[in-house]
């Protein structure tokens, strides 16, 4: 048993104790826990802003769509991908972006003489909110673009 020791100690030690494995691995928990949420915040962000940039395509396509034939597509309500696909692709966007960044589906509307169109992202939760106008800093905000500006979009840091 002496031999062993004196073996053991000749040799040095090798490897990490259990204590020293727990406190790295405590360590590791503690980073994680304080940059996922961060992580998810930024990719939420990313996709605000990729689905405002999508909305901006569709609007520069509605308005291209307007000068070829003096108004927009008439009388939509609640329009998704699919039925403004055919009045705007390929001929003023090359593809129309299927949905917003959650994969959520584009509300596209119209009046009924074609001089107003509204597109609404109804954000990361997917469900209609109130469209009260202006920045709002709500991660779950809808996002608003009519008539080549938004009307709701999202500002600042998001809650």
């Amino acid at each position: 048993m002496a031999q062993r020791t004196a073996a053991r100690i000749r040799r040095g030690e090798r490897g990490f104790t259990l204590i020293e494995l727990l406190i790295v691995l405590a360590i590791i928990g503690i980073i994680a826990a304080l940059a996922i949420p961060n992580l998810r915040n930024a990719m939420d962000r990313a996709k605000q802003k990729a689905t405002m940039a999508d909305m901006k395509s569709i609007g520069n396509a509605l308005e291209l769509y307007s000068v070829d034939h003096n108004t927009y597509p008439r009388g939509m309500a609640d329009a998704n991908t699919s039925m403004v696909a055919p009045f705007l692709s390929p001929g003023y966007i090359k593809t129309m972006p299927p949905g917003d960044g959650w994969n959520n589906s584009w509300h596209i509307d119209t009046n009924a003489s074609g001089t107003v169109y509204t597109i609404t992202s109804y954000g990361r939760d997917g469900a209609a909110g109130t469209a009260t106008g202006g920045p709002t800093s709500d991660i779950n905000c809808d996002i608003v673009y009519s008539n080549s500006s938004f009307f709701q979009w999202p500002q600042g840091e998001q809650k």
